[in-house]
């Protein structure tokens, strides 16, 4: 498996781990962004991240029969994750806001569904796909990520983990209470959660 040391070198050679000040899709401030669509448009460095994050959720979850990944982020990844262990993948999208099934996807009744994201953060878009779950009364297995950056408050779903390709601590901000050295630095929107 990928190393955290080796995880986080490709992640800067691919501009996939950016400092700056950034306002994330959840409307927290950070010092640092995960833009794993960076890493994932080249899938020669990619490549590794993605069968050390399989092999993780291979031995952390039994008998998947879907993957669900939420768009825009978690859907290359999922895709790449569903190739490797060979299960079906499906996305949902926003509809007016709202995460919903199109395109002819659906979720069987009593399925077993891993959600994958790209990176996980508050946990909101996760959690929006856990009603589509539910709606289908289907059975969550968990949730697997390339990025955690997850705290223990996130994702309060008694039993259910997050298996990450690696675990990053980097601290995120509410408006309130940014750090005087983050203010001084320009503002970035990077996630799609922002585009009209």
């Amino acid at each position: 498996m990928l190393s955290l040391k080796n995880s986080l070198a490709v992640l800067r050679k691919t501009d996939a781990l950016l400092d700056g000040h950034f306002v994330l899709s959840s409307g927290l401030h950070s010092p640092s962004y995960v833009q794993c669509a960076k890493l994932l448009s080249l899938p020669n460095k990619s490549e590794k991240f993605t069968k050390s994050l399989a092999n993780k959720i291979k031995k952390a979850f039994k008998n998947i029969d879907l993957i669900l990944s939420p768009a825009m982020g978690g859907i290359v990844i999922g895709y790449e994750i569903g190739r490797v262990l060979k299960k079906e993948t499906i996305f949902c999208e926003r509809v007016d806001g709202i995460f919903k099934l199109r395109r002819g996807f659906n979720i069987k009744k009593k399925s077993r569904v891993l959600i994958i994201e790209d990176v996980i953060t508050t946990g909101k878009s996760s959690l929006e796909c856990v009603k589509l779950i539910k709606k289908s009364n289907a059975i969550l297995l968990g949730f697997a990520c390339l990025i955690d950056r997850s705290n223990k408050k996130t994702l309060k779903i008694k039993g259910k983990k997050i298996v990450s390709q690696i675990k990053l601590n980097i601290p995120a901000y509410k408006e309130k209470n940014i750090p005087e050295t983050l203010k001084r630095i320009p503002i970035t929107k990077p996630g799609s959660r922002f585009i009209k």
